[in-house]
């Protein structure tokens, strides 16, 4: 059978962000619950001239060669944070990237999980037909409210993976094990802008689902924690994920539990400064983990825990291949870091409260946004979306 992965892969956020020791102090808290707490130093903010659509084509463009989209014919995207009740957002990408017009378009919703799903199909999917390319999209926008407690796991971004055979980047392993329960530990109906969470009662979901899964994984493939090299974490806020790290490190040596831990520090430098983006979060993690990380080598097996609240856990490994990081984009985040724009909390604040609210006509300010593919606002209660 091919050896089916991801062969390259993109990140987009937004241009401006919030200081997390600010929020804190606005918010009259120790800056220290959410700087070590929570393990958040950065926020990523959405300005009005971006969505979901916007960030996925803004990720998935610096990836794509003129011959890729024509090839491409599979667009799978995966969100939260849905623009429309019937079109799929896939079909906007589809456009604003120049993709072939006899592909498949469909959006795909199941809490932060939906990324790991959609990855699945793109790999079973190239499976049954040998040289196909499928783009994969995690695009979301966490958003909570101003004052809440789940203010500070705001966030927002795009994950864009290219699905090939043969992949530069990483083989995806057929060893997945998930589970899923009807939880109530967040949700958004569909008359609300923000989401609903039981924030201590959502993290007890999580690691229970970690320890079921990562128990049901050692049973059915025989492995354990030695032999993986690291492991990638579904982040809504960085401390989330060490927490669960932590459940399984007596499984190994002081040695291997000092290098468990160090990689995990490499797989939660981006998410730390740019907040919780759902269906892309564990994606960044994994991204973060492969620019990051010192010692990780062609031929290592790393975990994946992929969790969307509701609820559904995925777990499954995949395996690094030489010149992994050529399917990267060179200097992408160091780019998008030292150019963001620093926004003070008031300024935040309003910004929250700005966007597309309602189907009124309006026009958006598109010259202060650096961004290629941007909104630039609502005409006869249609997005218009522009190129500049």
């Amino acid at each position: 059978m091919a050896q089916i992965g991801i062969d390259k892969m993109s990140f987009f956020s937004p241009h401006q962000y919030i200081d997390m020791t600010e929020l804190a102090n606005a918010r009259n808290e120790e800056p220290g619950k959410y700087l070590i707490g929570i393990g958040q130093t950065q926020q990523a903010v959405v300005p009005p001239t971006q969505d979901v659509v916007t960030m996925a084509v803004n990720a998935a463009d610096q990836i794509l060669t003129p011959a890729e989209r024509e090839e491409i014919d599979t667009i799978i995207f995966a969100t939260e944070s849905g623009i429309d009740n019937s079109k799929s957002a896939a079909v906007y990408a589809q456009r604003l990237l120049g993709l072939s017009p006899y592909a498949r378009t469909i959006e795909m919703k199941q809490a932060c999980y939906a990324g790991t799903y959609g990855l699945m199909q793109a790999r079973d999917y190239v499976a049954l037909h040998p040289g196909a390319k499928v783009l994969v999209m995690a695009s979301d926008i966490a958003r909570y409210g101003l004052h809440t407690p789940g203010e500070v796991t705001q966030g927002a971004g795009a994950v864009a993976m290219l699905v090939t055979e043969n992949p530069r980047i990483l083989t995806i392993n057929r060893d997945n094990q998930f589970m899923s329960r009807d939880v109530m530990d967040f949700w958004r109906p569909v008359y609300a802008e923000e989401a609903l969470v039981d924030g201590k009662y959502s993290a007890e979901v999580y690691r229970e689902f970690f320890r079921d899964l990562w128990a049901r994984y050692k049973e059915k493939t025989g492995l354990a924690i030695d032999d993986f090299k690291a492991f990638a974490f579904h982040l809504p806020f960085t401390k989330m994920g060490l927490k669960a790290l932590r459940d399984i490190l007596p499984e190994a040596d002081e040695a291997k539990q000092a290098l468990l831990l160090t990689e995990f520090e490499a797989s939660r430098v981006y998410n730390k400064r740019i907040g919780n983006l759902y269906t892309g979060s564990v994606y960044l993690s994994l991204y973060s983990l492969l620019e990051n990380s010192t010692t990780l080598t062609a031929g290592d097996r790393l975990g994946i825990f992929s969790y969307g609240s509701g609820a559904e856990g995925e777990f499954y490994s995949v395996e690094l291949q030489p010149n992994f990081r050529d399917g990267l984009v060179t200097g992408q985040m160091d780019q998008l870091f030292d150019s963001r724009e620093y926004m003070t909390i008031p300024d935040y604040e309003e910004n929250f409260m700005a966007g597309l609210h309602g189907a009124t006509d309006r026009e958006f300010d598109i010259t202060k946004d650096p961004a290629k593919f941007v909104l630039a606002g609502l005409k006869d209660q249609q997005r218009v979306y522009l190129a500049h």
